[in-house]
């Protein structure tokens, strides 16, 4: 039986690349050859032209959320926008709540 591949993404490049996982191991971007961040394997990378999506993206994965999946489906709902993201860090920041669970919220209160 094989091991699962799941999506390892360079921000800098707009890059993501499936490769088996191993947690002790350290993925560089072949383009660049910066470490790379773990998506998780229900990650679906946007076109590397349209910078839009990979903007919000990029503050979803660097702070610490993955696209993992779940026992009952997909990985939940994520901010697609730069808006949605913005929305959800002022609720962060005025109600105290930490940033990723913040951007993991699909509606504010």
């Amino acid at each position: 039986m094989g091991h699962t591949k799941t999506s390892y993404v360079c921000l800098p490049c707009r890059a993501s690349y499936k490769q088996p996982y191993d947690s002790w191991r350290e993925r560089r971007c072949p383009r660049c050859a910066r470490v790379m961040i773990h998506a998780g394997s229900a990650f679906a990378p946007p076109p590397r032209r349209d910078r839009n999506a990979w903007r919000p993206l990029s503050v979803v994965l660097n702070a610490g959320i993955g696209f993992h999946k779940s026992c009952c489906g997909g990985p939940g709902w994520r901010p697609r926008t730069l808006r949605e993201v913005k929305e959800r860090a002022a609720h962060a920041r005025r109600t105290g709540e930490p940033m990723a669970k913040a951007l993991l919220r699909h509606d504010l209160p």
